[in-house]
């Protein structure tokens, strides 16, 4: 049972951390504190799978607790909350062992993705015993929360493009408009393959400060910067044997498509501050929204790494382009929705179905499972085609 302990001030923000946690995994276990100095207390007293603290806090900051903990629970994971003003103290956080850190107001995707992957990562340093049946039971999880839904030809299509290629180590290139479900196809490309029992490591390329994206893709060792305490794997070396999925690869900067093309083409990476050559056996998955023929006319991006990554490129379609589907992904969304959020489940009639069948799905996927969730709350029992009208804007 994973044990998360939650280090923030503001009573508002630390409960409503908790409470996403809870409803994302069931047998989290969840500790909080109210300032540093609690929260350093309880480190010294238990033991934590993962830490997430508050940068500015009273008593003692983040980065006090941070630098205390790593020295008595060197392999602790920290995932720092940071508001605007925080950025550089939180890339200092990084360079000093976090493990990630997250800007207020966090992304929710982004947020609960770097939790699996702080989690996973001190169950496979500290609990292998333990790791082989809970990791099992999250894949369960992450699979179910990565379903696709729907069945619509270009669905289909997608489908039967991810059976020939999930067992080759095939590179993959994604494309599609945000919220259209590419991350869903990325983890059913890595559950299909002969990797799944090895991880799947996300990075979303856009969130990622130019200064720390080498660092963070290849890691670093010791002394090789201000900070850098102890060696640190980079998200190359901790998806050796399973796959990194480069999220948002249209954002990365042309001094780290450089580093990322060296580790495609040799298999190898160099921590930063480092000389020694590590193998990697990784298979590499990519996204964007980007038109990257485009970004390479522009300069923006290499041609050359263009083509390593776009061996197979699956093009995923707006929701506006298989409108079939979202009787399927309503009726999908009802019951997740509320078991997550506490909610009556709700019928919706064919005729409010045929209203959101007609609506411009400019966010997509993602739109329409938080419109499903405002109509849960507001609509009535059945959800009418009124209560679409009054509470979806054109």
């Amino acid at each position: 049972m994973p044990k998360i302990l939650i280090i923030e001030d503001e009573t508002a923000i630390r409960n409503v951390i908790k409470n996403i946690l809870l409803d994302e995994d069931k047998s989290y276990e969840v500790e909080v504190a109210e300032d540093g100095e609690e929260g350093l207390k309880k480190i010294k007293e238990m033991d934590f799978d993962l830490v997430i603290s508050d940068i500015k806090m009273p008593k003692k900051d983040g980065v006090q607790v941070l630098t205390e903990a790593l020295d008595i629970h060197p392999d602790l994971p920290f995932l720092m909350i940071s508001g605007h003003g925080d950025i550089e103290t939180a890339v200092d956080c990084i360079k000093k062992g976090a493990f990630d850190y997250i800007s207020k107001p966090p992304d929710l995707n982004r947020f609960l993705s770097t939790v699996r992957n702080a989690v996973d990562k001190k169950k496979l340093v500290t609990k292998n015993k333990e790791l082989t049946s809970e990791n099992k039971a999250l894949k369960r999880k992450v699979a179910k929360q990565y379903e696709m839904v729907g069945q619509s030809e270009s669905l289909g299509t997608i489908r039967e493009i991810i059976d020939k290629v999930a067992d080759t180590d095939a590179r993959v290139l994604i494309l599609g408009p945000n919220g259209s479900g590419k991350e869903l196809v990325a983890h059913h490309i890595h559950e299909k393959s002969s990797r799944n029992r090895m991880p799947l490591i996300e990075v979303n390329c856009a969130a990622i400060p130019s200064e720390l994206i080498e660092s963070s893709l290849f890691g670093h060792v010791k002394g090789s910067f201000t900070g850098a305490h102890k060696d640190s794997e980079g998200k190359f070396e901790l998806a050796n044997g399973g796959t990194i999925f480069l999220d948002e690869i249209g954002d990365m900067s042309l001094p780290a498509q450089a580093k990322v093309l060296r580790a495609l083409q040799e298999g190898k990476i160099t921590r930063v501050g480092g000389d020694k050559e590590i193998k990697v056996d990784v298979r590499v998955i990519a996204a964007t929204n980007k038109d990257l023929r485009n970004e390479i006319a522009e300069g923006r991006f290499r041609e050359d790494l263009y083509h390593r990554l776009a061996v197979i490129v699956i093009e995923v379609p707006s929701l506006n382009n298989r409108k079939e589907d979202i009787g399927i992904l309503v009726k999908h969304f009802v019951p997740q929705i509320a078991e997550s959020s506490g909610l009556i489940e709700k019928e919706f009639s064919p005729e409010a179905i045929k209203v959101l069948e007609d609506y411009d799905w400019t966010g997509n996927i993602r739109e329409l499972r938080n419109i499903v969730e405002r109509l849960l709350i507001l609509g009535g029992n059945p959800v009418s085609k009124e209560d679409v009208e009054n509470f979806v804007k054109k």
